[in-house]
This record gives C-alpha cells, sequence and structure tokens, in this order.
C-alpha cells in the first residue's frame, strides 16, 4: 500500500488542477460586473468547500486513511458533509447564471430543467444516493478496495462530494431549482436521513469494518457521529429558517434576473 501510495503521489496533485481553476472562475465570477456585487463572504465559502473536499485526496490526510480508521471518517466528513454545505452556500448556481454568456447560460438553465435532475434532485432520491453511498463505503467490499487502491479512494471520494452536494442543494439550497420540494418532504427526510447516518456511526462503533481494531473503529465512529452530527444541525437550523422566511409576511420585490434575462431568486 506505501508503494501504491508514493507512485500516486503526482497524480494526487494533478487534482490541484481542477480545484485551482474552479475557484479562479468563482472569484473571476464574482469579480466581475457581471455579479453586481456578489457577496464576498461566498466565494470564501466556495474556496473553504473546495479545500475541504481536495484534503481529503491529499497528502497527508490522503495517505493516514488508508492507515487509520479515524482519519477515515474525518475524510468522510469533510468530502461528504462540510465540504458540500460550503459549496452549497455560495451558490455557485446563482453566480453562474449571472456571469455567463448567453449559450452557456441557456445551456445551464435547460439543465436545471431536466428531468434527470427533476428525479436526483427529488429529495428521496437524493438522501438515497448520499446515505446509500455511506453504508456501501462502510459495509461491502469497497471499503477495503478503497484502502488498497487510490483510484477506488477518489472514485468513492467523488460520490460523496457530489451526493453530499445534490442532497444539501436539495434540502437548503438557495439555487435556482425548479423542481424543489415542499418543506415537509424535505424535513422529513433530513429526519430520515440523519437517523440512518446516526445508526451508522453507532453500528460501526459497534462493529468496525473487517481489519480495523476496535480502538481505531471506536475512535472513527465517533468523529462519524459528533461531526456529522453538527454538520446535519446546521442543516436543520437553515431548512427551519428557510420555512421560517417563507411564512413569514414581507414585502415583494421584483425578481432578480442575470444579465441574459434568466430568472433567478427573489431573495438576495
Amino acid at each position: 500500500m506505501h508503494g501504491q501510495q508514493h507512485a500516486g503521489f503526482s497524480a494526487e496533485l494533478l487534482f490541484l488542477i481542477p480545484a485551482t481553476a474552479a475557484v479562479v472562475a468563482y472569484w473571476a465570477g464574482a469579480l466581475s460586473a457581471r455579479s453586481r456585487n456578489w457577496p464576498p463572504h461566498r466565494a470564501l465559502l466556495f474556496t473553504a468547500g473546495v479545500a475541504a473536499i481536495l484534503a481529503t485526496v491529499l497528502n497527508p490526510l490522503a495517505a493516514r486513511s488508508h492507515e487509520n480508521f479515524t482519519a477515515l471518517g474525518i475524510s468522510h466528513v469533510l468530502a461528504g458533509m462540510l465540504g458540500p454545505l460550503l459549496l452549497v452556500l455560495s451558490r455557485p448556481v446563482s453566480l453562474a447564471l449571472r456571469t455567463l454568456d448567453v449559450v452557456p447560460a441557456r445551456r445551464l438553465s435547460g439543465v436545471l430543467r431536466s428531468r434527470l435532475l427533476r428525479l436526483a434532485a427529488f429529495p428521496v432520491t437524493a438522501a438515497v444516493l448520499n446515505v446509500g453511498g455511506m453504508f456501501v463505503m462502510f459495509r461491502t467490499g469497497v471499503f477495503s478496495a478503497m484502502q488498497e487502491s487510490a483510484p477506488v479512494h477518489w472514485l468513492v471520494t467523488f460520490h460523496l462530494a457530489a451526493a453530499g452536494y445534490l442532497y444539501t442543494a436539495t434540502l437548503v439550497g438557495r439555487d435556482p431549482m425548479p423542481h424543489r420540494a415542499g418543506f415537509r418532504l424535505r424535513a422529513a427526510v433530513l429526519v430520515a436521513a440523519g437517523a440512518a447516518h446516526n445508526f451508522l456511526a453507532k453500528s460501526l462503533y459497534a462493529d468496525p469494518p473487517p481489519g480495523v481494531p476496535a480502538s481505531s473503529g471506536e475512535a472513527g465512529a465517533m468523529v462519524l457521529y459528533y461531526a456529522g452530527g453538527a454538520v446535519e444541525l446546521v442543516l436543520v437550523f437553515l431548512l427551519c429558517q428557510r420555512w421560517y422566511s417563507s411564512t413569514r409576511p414581507r414585502m415583494r420585490f421584483p425578481a432578480t434576473e442575470d444579465h441574459h434575462g434568466n430568472r433567478l431568486a427573489d431573495s438576495p
């Protein structure tokens, strides 16, 4: 395994290229005239989200996660929960719709209205992809494959980040989403998914994956339970805040449009 890690070191550094490109593109859009004074804190949130996910595929955390279950638990929370939350809070889709040229902006609008996204962004589907992926990661042969193969580790990390982003955006995102479900359904899914995640953490505490020492399994499970629970509490707070804001009487302002005429969210 150590040989694979050394051999894959330069390959892992290649992840810096798309990560840096994404951050540069976001900041360029945020600072452009088309963004209309985009809040700087959102650019910082996007940068932090990319950094959180990137850290899980670079050393030293990537190497440690192959040897230490606690480090793997930290990687799971960063790539599948905290990183996606930070990205969702940065509202990258709204920024893209404001700043992209006409053709790519229309294509992005078409994706947002597609049947595939309607299915993927349905709260139950998003929760199954997110929480189900966690169960597959820890309770099937995927776990051993991750420990032995860097490419498998990268693929699993990509799934965790993508599924985590979709799940978080579906529940509490403020980006335009024509197919967004009602608050009651989203709240029910959030509670059920949180319970499933806690069940997984407790089961790992009692019965760690094959090859994981009991002490390491307990420490890693506690990271999943408490750190993951903290992120889930933030999701609960954000969803309740969105729900309250939607029912509170307020003045209506004209819907914001990007420079191509695409309708954005009413709220700033």
